[in-house]
C-alpha cells in the first residue's frame, strides 16, 4: 500500500513537504521532532556533500546546466528552503514551487530559478555535485 501524502500524490512522488505535513513523532511543550521516512534513497551516491545557497530573484541557472545529460542537473539533492521561492523544473516538465520552511527532495534531471532572493541548504552527493558546480562556474568563467 502506497503512502499518501497530504497532497493527494503519493509519497514516492512527492519532491517537497511542508514542515506542517511531516509527521510528529515528539511532540511535547519542550520540543517537537518531525520525522518523515521514506524521503529519498542515498544508499549509491557515496559521501554527501553539506552545501548553502543564496540566489538573488530573477536568478536562473538553466542556461548554466547546457552541456550537461539534458542540459539538466543530474545530482540528487534533499534540502530546505530557509527563506524566498524557488520554481524547479523537472526532465517531464513538470514544475513545483518550493517556498521557506519547505523541505524537498530534488531527483536526478532538474532546474531552477530563484521567485525571490533566496537561502537554501542542499546535502548532495559530494562526487555528483561536485562535477555539476565544476560545469557552472566554467561556463560561468565562458561568459566574463
Amino acid at each position: 500500500m502506497a503512502l499518501i501524502h497530504m497532497g493527494g500524490r503519493p509519497l514516492e512522488e512527492c519532491m517537497k513537504i511542508p514542515k506542517e505535513d511531516i509527521p510528529a513523532r515528539i511532540d511535547s511543550p519542550a520540543a517537537v521532532a518531525r520525522h518523515q521516512p521514506d524521503f529519498g534513497d542515498a544508499s549509491d551516491s557515496g559521501k554527501m556533500a553539506a552545501e548553502y545557497f543564496t540566489l538573488s530573484k530573477g536568478t536562473d541557472i538553466a542556461g548554466l546546466l547546457e552541456g550537461l545529460e539534458n542540459d539538466l542537473c543530474q545530482s540528487p539533492h534533499w534540502g530546505y528552503i530557509v527563506s524566498g521561492a524557488l520554481t524547479v523544473t523537472y526532465t517531464d516538465g513538470s514544475e513545483e514551487v518550493d517556498e521557506g520552511g519547505d523541505m524537498f527532495y530534488w531527483p536526478p534531471g532538474h532546474t531552477l530559478r530563484a521567485d525571490e532572493d533566496t537561502d537554501f541548504v542542499l546535502f548532495s552527493p559530494q562526487h555528483d555535485h561536485g562535477e555539476v558546480i565544476d560545469h557552472v562556474q566554467s561556463k560561468m568563467e565562458e561568459s566574463t
